[in-house]
């Protein structure tokens, strides 16, 4: 019995010391975690994160495929007010090659919406290089675009293609057949009515796809990554109701002509002509402890931040009816224009936050000292949450006096601040980008890049922006001269920029569509404007809004419609023709001082609120 004991020590009884041993092993702990935190600064380890030099795998360079998305028939009916939908496709590719990381975010591509149509035609390519002889799975998502709600899913479409080789035939105007399982029920359910009183009328849709193989990509000995070629795709997003939740305008023009203001927030993609260089590769920086469980979303807090974050990207990047889009073959001298568009030139001493994915997409907005537009410009929702990206930081663009000098001098004069002729702000900015420079810098806390790749930055963006100057700005290194130059952009937007960014402040409750009329009903009163003056003037205005307020409230208790006159307002910044029109909901009253007023919502678009602050 004794010797059965000693085999089996389980059986033995506790022994006192036993407890002894426990608590040491706790103190020995706990005191290892405090000699850890009263280490010097200067000897404890840096946060995990930054740049990651985990090589590319090898493997045998590819091929250069060309997908085109050529059109679909058939498709559900989405929309129940226009008895049809707005379908657009988001499609992914994946290969057989081993990523660096697991994390590593998958090859996507959305083509434009088609508005108002359930047989759509895109005819869209995306042209991708280093596809591997292995072959390739494509997946194909259609959806309907719902800005106000999510976006319904109509039916999704695989193509899978076994192996590649040079005499690969290719696939020309394929029809697959939509699945229907993970479509929109609502959607299919009104196709089934439609079918029941329409004999030709299918209800299965197809997507029509060929992809071409244009050859073998050259890419010396490592063919370990694909990237997108093309074309160079670029969208620009206005939303005026994160415009009044930021508190920034922007100029535009009447009806008449005159100058007028109105609430906007725009952000930027760019796709950019890859490869990127391989070097930049950086991972989010973990500064604080929370920040790991935000990007991998595993603890309650860090997915709280993940969704929300998600669905603030997803708002910024909103694809509605009014967004604008665009295209090159590849990068040229028209492309770089179009990029100086979408930054407005040297105009405002504007300052932007940046992020470039590992794809070589170009994500921007607008950053500034405000609490609104910084919220809104964070490297961490630009990315997507993404746990690896190429760079980030933040840029601005100056034009040059001696755009001709050569070598190129970039401690030159330029504007801002210097004022100089032929430019803003007396006149239009010229149209050669040959006569700007983009400051770029690595300033994100999110992902640190380094400074040492600056080099491999300015190669890239050079490639992909011809005639453009590039002047790159190291956050550590160039810390003085980069805040001098920010501290000049900024000052240039308090003079030069007013009007761009605008608080609205408490007391006021008109939209931004009453601004012109605000000015006009001033000059019957005989003032020139409608902002600054004395205390009389300041009297003559607030007696306009209470006009204006009041004929908005009598309006709207005669019936009169939920839009103001029916006319539609020219939103600033559209020069391209969109308008929105914008107003108050018939019968939305509240009471106040023993007043009836309209409430503080608008109407926009497809009846999308917005709260004005």
């Amino acid at each position: 019995m004794k010797n059965e004991k000693e085999a089996h020590p389980s059986h033995r009884k506790d022994h006192r010391t036993d407890a002894f041993a426990t608590k040491f092993v706790d103190k020995s702990a706990r005191w290892q975690q405090k000699a850890t935190k009263h280490v010097p600064k200067d000897e404890k380890p840096p946060p995990a994160g930054g740049v990651d030099d985990t090589p590319i795998p090898d493997a045998p360079p590819g091929y250069t495929l060309k997908i085109t998305f050529n059109r679909a028939e058939s498709l559900p009916i989405a929309d129940i007010n226009s008895f049809s939908s707005d379908p657009y496709v988001l499609a992914q590719l994946n290969v057989d090659l081993p990523p660096r990381h697991k994390q590593d975010p998958h090859m996507r591509f959305r083509t434009p919406t088609i508005r108002k149509s359930t047989d759509p035609v895109w005819n869209c390519d995306w042209i991708i290089a280093n596809v591997p002889s292995t072959g390739f799975k494509l997946k194909a998502r259609i959806y309907d675009e719902d800005p106000n709600d999510h976006d319904d899913r109509l039916g999704n479409v695989h193509v899978h293609v076994d192996s590649l080789h040079d005499n690969w035939p290719g696939i020309t105007e394929q029809a697959y057949k939509i699945k229907k399982r993970m479509g929109s029920k609502r959607a299919y359910f009104m196709r089934g009515c439609a079918a029941m009183f329409s004999h030709g009328l299918e209800m299965s849709g197809k997507l029509v796809v060929s992809v071409e193989l244009l050859g073998k990509t050259e890419v010396g000995s490592n063919g370990g990554r694909v990237w997108t070629v093309g074309p160079c795709a670029w969208s620009k997003h206005l939303s005026p109701m994160i415009g009044r939740i930021a508190g920034t305008k922007e100029e535009g023009q009447g009806k008449d002509g005159a100058k007028t203001e109105s609430y906007n927030f725009q952000a930027n993609q760019f796709q950019l002509a890859g490869p990127v260089p391989a070097p930049l590769y950086h991972r989010y920086v973990e500064f604080k402890p929370f920040i790991a469980g935000m990007f991998t979303a595993k603890s309650l807090r860090g997915y709280i931040l993940n969704r929300a974050l998600r669905h603030q990207h997803s708002r910024v990047y909103n694809y509605d009816r009014y967004t604008l889009y665009g295209s090159f073959p590849s990068p040229s001298r028209d492309m770089s224009l179009q990029f100086l568009r979408l930054a407005h030139y040297d105009r405002g001493g504007r300052i932007f936050t940046y992020v470039i994915t590992l794809d070589g997409l170009f994500r921007f907005t607008e950053t500034g000292k405000e609490f609104g537009i910084d919220l809104l410009s964070k490297h961490t929702m630009h990315s997507d949450v993404n746990i690896y990206i190429a760079f980030s930081g933040e840029f601005f663009v100056r034009r040059l006096k001696t755009p001709r000098r050569e070598p190129f001098d970039s401690d030159q004069e330029t504007h801002p601040p210097a004022e100089i002729d032929e430019g803003s702000p007396s006149s239009e900015p010229p149209s050669d980008p040959a006569c700007y420079a983009l400051y770029i810098d690595n300033d994100s806390g999110t992902y640190r890049p380094s400074g040492k790749l600056l080099p491999l930055l300015k190669e890239f963006m050079q490639k992909n922006f011809p005639g453009l100057k590039i002047v790159t700005l190291d956050c550590c290194a160039d810390e003085e001269k980069m805040g001098k130059l920010k501290g000049e952009q900024r000052e240039r937007k308090k003079a030069e920029g007013k009007g761009m960014v605008y608080m609205q402040d408490e007391g006021s409750s008109l939209s931004s569509s009453d601004e012109e009329e605000l000015d006009e009903r001033m000059r019957e009163y005989g003032e020139e404007g409608a902002d600054g003056g004395g205390p009389k003037k300041e009297k003559t205005r607030m007696k306009v809004k209470r006009e204006i307020k009041e004929s908005k409230v009598f309006g709207a208790m005669r019936g009169n419609g939920s839009r103001e006159d029916k006319e539609p307002q020219a939103v600033a910044g559209r020069s391209e023709g969109a308008d929105r029109e914008l107003g108050h909901s018939s019968g939305e009253l509240r009471q106040k001082d023993g007043v009836l007023w309209p409430k503080e919502d608008g109407v926009i678009g497809d009846n999308e609120k917005v709260q004005e602050k």
